[in-house]
């Protein structure tokens, strides 16, 4: 399949939603969407690397609506973190293999969100957001000031 920018660009679009700009195989455009770009201004080198001899994980039967599927079947994972004490419980899929994948994405979030507090990935998407939030109600209130003149203005001349 050849990948040109038009081809890339309805993949992505139907991916992530929305077309914010062009994008071409070779570089040298800028991201094709917002997520994109929102993606590469948080700093994940200092994410915690899970070593599996520190982990104790139990596999345990889960709890919630589905009946015989899931009363019978142990598909709830248990993880503990050994050298913190960071137990995490995963019972989000009927599927053992996924709830362990989950379990280990939770777990990671909460050592990074230990160790590096308002430098964890989780701070600095929460401050980007916040930057983002912010610069939409300047917007507002600016619009709603031009607005207001513009009424005024259409009263003065009536």
């Amino acid at each position: 399949m050849k990948l040109d920018s038009e081809n890339l660009m309805l993949r992505n679009a139907l991916y992530y939603g929305s077309i914010v700009s062009r994008c071409s195989f070779r570089g040298f455009a800028s991201p094709l969407c917002y997520h994109m770009r929102f993606k590469h201004t948080i700093d994940y080198s200092k994410v915690p690397k899970l070593n599996e001899n520190d982990l104790k994980e139990q596999f345990v039967r889960g709890s919630g609506p589905g009946g015989q599927s899931v009363n019978k079947t142990s598909n709830c994972v248990v993880l503990t973190h050994v050298p913190t004490g960071i137990v995490v419980r995963c019972h989000q899929t009927r599927s053992l293999d996924q709830n362990r994948k989950k379990a280990r994405e939770l777990l990671v979030q909460r050592l990074d969100n230990l160790f590096n507090g308002p430098n964890s990935v989780e701070a600095q998407m929460k401050a980007i957001s916040e930057v983002k939030r912010k610069k939409s109600e300047q917007k507002k209130r600016k619009l709603a000031a031009l607005k207001s003149l513009l009424k005024e203005e259409k009263v003065d001349s009536d």
